[in-house]
């Protein structure tokens, strides 16, 4: 399977070409747009983007986990996790396409 990663430079050209703003302006645009997405999640709010989904900080607490190869327990230290649950539209949007690639 040929799986492609969006980068930041793909957003900036698709931006370009559909908009047509400058490349300089759409990667500025970019930039700005998951600046705001990254400062409302420190500020540990949630992100909601219509018909994409939404993010989320969530706290997981301590617990103790195993190595896998010696069986030796190691405590997992309490973390911060980001969680995205994707909306209904893009889950079927992802389900449609799969159905018609035979996936």
């Amino acid at each position: 399977m040929g799986h492609k990663t969006v980068t930041r430079a793909d957003l900036a050209e698709a931006v370009y070409q559909k908009v047509g703003l400058s490349r300089t302006e759409s990667a500025e645009l970019v930039e700005r747009t998951l600046d705001l997405i990254c400062d409302g999640l420190v500020q540990d709010k949630s992100v909601k983007l219509s018909s994409f989904g939404s993010f989320h900080v969530r706290s997981k607490s301590e617990r103790i986990g195993r190595n896998p190869k010696t069986g030796e327990e190691v405590p997992i230290l309490p973390r911060q996790v980001l969680v995205f649950k994707p909306s209904n539209v893009l889950k079927s949007k992802i389900n449609k396409s799969m159905v018609g690639s035979g996936k």
